[in-house]
């Protein structure tokens, strides 16, 4: 898989407990009420080494994008920090993600539990046009996880903040990607998102 120019990085503040977000965040059925790169997740199987492959969904106006996905495995820390790790890929023309990889990172807190996301795709467009999609990917990653902090603090329901809501300016509560940090906290902190447990940061 050729990367892009830049390996996405994601990082928010959830004050909620660790339990809550896990469960927010790894129900297939709750992950796309929050995350709006996913319309749905649908679990598929699990292969002979433990790893659930599922499928999934982005409706767009007059399309709809489907890919496959493959969740590599979970790694929990003495401190009690867990990671899962997934790749995902889909042979649509029009899916300006191809395949990629990435975890996601749960980190307790005494505030609450940091979380952390780090992925990389192949661009559907080639090099140019992802100059462009890159940053709104990672806007839409943002974004999302913002809504879902909401969600996990508030109880507020996801589906109150629709996209429209970004240009309610008016509103200080609603979901905001600017609440995120968008790049790692050091220079090389994540060089790229892993492939096997064993690489996992």
């Amino acid at each position: 898989m050729k990367a892009g120019s830049r390996a996405l990085y994601v990082e928010t503040l959830v004050r909620a407990d660790l339990d809550t977000v896990w469960r927010l965040t790894q129900d297939p059925v709750l992950h796309p009420r929050w995350d709006l790169r996913f319309s749905a997740i649908v679990p598929l199987d699990t292969d002979d080494h433990g790893r659930t492959h599922f499928r999934y969904e982005r409706s767009l106006p007059f399309h709809r994008i489907d890919g496959t996905g493959i969740s590599l495995g979970e790694k929990v820390r003495p401190d009690g920090t867990r990671t899962s790790a997934l790749s995902f890929m889909t042979d649509d023309r029009l899916s300006p993600l191809r395949s990629g990889r990435g975890y996601w990172r749960y980190e307790p807190t005494p505030e609450g539990v940091r979380f952390i996301t780090g992925y990389d795709y192949s661009p559907g467009f080639g090099r140019i046009p992802d100059l462009v999609m890159r940053p709104l990917v990672s806007w839409m990653t943002a974004w999302s996880f913002d809504r879902l902090r909401i969600w996990a603090e508030t109880g507020i329901p996801p589906e109150k903040w629709g996209l429209l809501t970004v240009f309610a300016w008016w509103n200080s509560e609603r979901p905001r990607a600017g609440r995120c940090r968008t790049r790692p906290p050091r220079d090389g902190a994540m060089a790229g998102a892993p492939t096997t447990l064993t690489e996992l940061p």
